[in-house]
């Protein structure tokens, strides 16, 4: 008898034991299983407010990304400035903490300074010149320098034709520009445009320019119009001129080595939901520009409508900026802009 329950002790902690192998086996499984697929799970992160159109378009590539992956793929989307700003966000990027960002693109040619060729005063008569340009040789010489600091190009979306907005007086002659405190993006071109043009510009994050308008930090800011609006910079300033000095960008960018590790078939899904992405907020983008100039004049700003012959004077008179700027980044990339738009 006694040796009858050694053997049934020894099988129930056999049993016991199993049970317990085979529990740490499954809980093993599961956390391997989650753990690779929250390797899958991409972080994707933004400076504009959640109601512009480059937002609601990072939204639908969200919601389309599962599906084009067959669920290989989920993406979280952080927009308005949640995980930090513009250059919080590049560098994380380009650190890996996160897979991926839009921005506008002068705050990545601080890295890549070869994107201040396709943001030249004065150079595009219209959008269509401007995607013509981004969408052919010259995007793939941008993407070719994106590469080599580290980042993956998905595309290129509006940001749209640059106002000058202000507090002090409305703009009709390069007179008027003289002195006044402009906030502008990190991007030389764009700051030597306007000291050029006499202004006084000044290099400030989105962040802090209501705030520095409203205590007269500084006079005015230049920006298109549905950015001026979602911001509510009309709350701060009176005049709205429509100089149109610079078409601008937005740059979606991933972490190049998080992103060579994804399967192929996993990158084409990634690059064709952000391709649809992309084409939708350039179509939102064109259709909100003109409903943003209307809402900002239905708010009691001034709009003022630049002559042909100023537009002609500022044209001049930043000629030479453009020329420094091949001095200062090589003339391979700008003259292929200018090719392009000729």
């Amino acid at each position: 008898m006694r040796n009858n329950k050694k053997i049934s002790s020894r099988l129930d902690t056999l049993a016991r034991t199993c049970v317990r192998t085979t529990l740490a086996t499954a809980l093993a499984a599961t956390l391997f299983s989650a753990s690779a697929m929250a390797e899958k799970n991409l972080r994707l992160a933004g400076n504009f407010a959640a109601t512009h159109s480059s937002s609601v378009a990072m939204e639908q590539f969200k919601q389309r990304l599962p599906e084009l992956s067959d669920g290989a793929l989920t993406v979280d989307v952080f927009p308005a400035m949640q995980l930090g700003g513009a250059k919080e966000n590049i560098d994380q990027v380009r650190s890996g903490v996160l897979e991926m960002t839009w921005v506008g693109a002068s705050y990545l040619s601080r890295i890549v300074p070869e994107l201040e060729a396709v943001s030249l005063p004065f150079v595009y008569a219209n959008r269509g010149e401007a995607f013509k340009v981004v969408d052919g040789p010259v995007g793939d010489l941008l993407n070719e320098k994106l590469a080599d600091k580290g980042f993956v190009a998905l595309g290129f979306m509006e940001l749209g034709s640059r106002q000058v907005t202000n507090s002090q007086h409305p703009i009709r002659t390069l007179a008027d520009f003289d002195g006044l405190k402009i906030r502008l993006q990190p991007n030389e071109t764009h700051l030597s445009t306007f000291r050029a043009l006499g202004a006084s510009p000044v290099s400030m994050g989105i962040n802090e320019v209501y705030s520095a308008l409203q205590q007269g930090v500084i006079d005015g800011q230049e920006n298109p119009y549905s950015v001026i609006e979602t911001n509510k910079f009309n709350e701060v300033q009176t005049y709205l001129t429509d100089t149109s000095h610079f078409f601008d960008f937005i740059v979606v960018v991933a972490n190049k080595r998080k992103f060579d590790k994804l399967e192929p078939a996993e990158q084409k899904a990634l690059r064709d939901a952000m391709g649809e992405a992309v084409t939708w907020q350039r179509a939102k983008a064109a259709e909100e520009d003109t409903a943003a100039r209307d809402k900002l004049v239905a708010a009691n700003m001034e709009l003022v409508e630049v002559s042909p012959e100023l537009r002609q004077q500022m044209r001049e008179r930043t000629a030479p900026v453009i020329d420094a700027l091949k001095e200062r980044i090589g003339a391979d990339v700008i003259d292929a802009v200018l090719a392009e738009v000729q």
